[in-house]
């Protein structure tokens, strides 16, 4: 290469970086995931709920074959587990080995942004992983951008289970 060619390198790394985001809405707010950690979609998906499970942890559904552990988004962030009929409405299926699935009361669109967009969500005093990475505004709303590698430990770290002793 001779040196009147432009590097392409450093024209690829001065332009900035698309994300593109899967959306949805439950509770009232706008969540989303990075489209590249969802699996796939389902409607109206019958959970079984599993007994003494944190306030995250709806319960277990199928998907395509795939036994999923299904997380309530709002419980995620505040605790707070929002009511949700047996069968619910919208399912986002993760990918990773924890085999999770987000509830939904509805889906959104797939939005592309500029990772400078997102504002890194700083909550530092947190004792457990934050389950959200940021937040973006896109469209006049506020869309939490769910972290899918700290969702497992988000949900079930908050309540200790207690071993039988024999």
């Amino acid at each position: 290469m001779s040196s009147a060619e432009p590097d392409a390198s450093n024209a690829l790394s001065d332009q900035p970086q698309l994300r593109d985001l899967f959306s949805f809405n439950a509770g009232g707010l706008t969540f989303a995931v990075f489209a590249e950690e969802v699996e796939g979609t389902a409607d109206a998906k019958h959970v079984a709920g599993l007994p003494h499970a944190p306030p995250a942890v709806l319960g277990i559904l199928c998907i395509r074959g795939r036994m999923l552990t299904a997380l309530d988004p709002i419980a995620l962030l505040t605790g707070e587990r929002l009511t949700w009929p047996r069968e619910l409405p919208c399912v986002v299926a993760l990918r990773g080995d924890e085999q999770l699935a987000l509830a939904a009361e509805s889906f959104g669109s797939t939005i592309t942004i500029s990772a400078t967009d997102i504002e890194i969500a700083g909550d530092n005093d947190q004792p457990r992983p934050a389950p959200v990475v940021g937040i973006s505004r896109h469209g006049g709303q506020e869309i939490r951008i769910l972290s899918v590698p700290n969702l497992f430990a988000a949900a079930f770290q908050r309540k200790e289970r207690r071993r039988r002793r024999f």
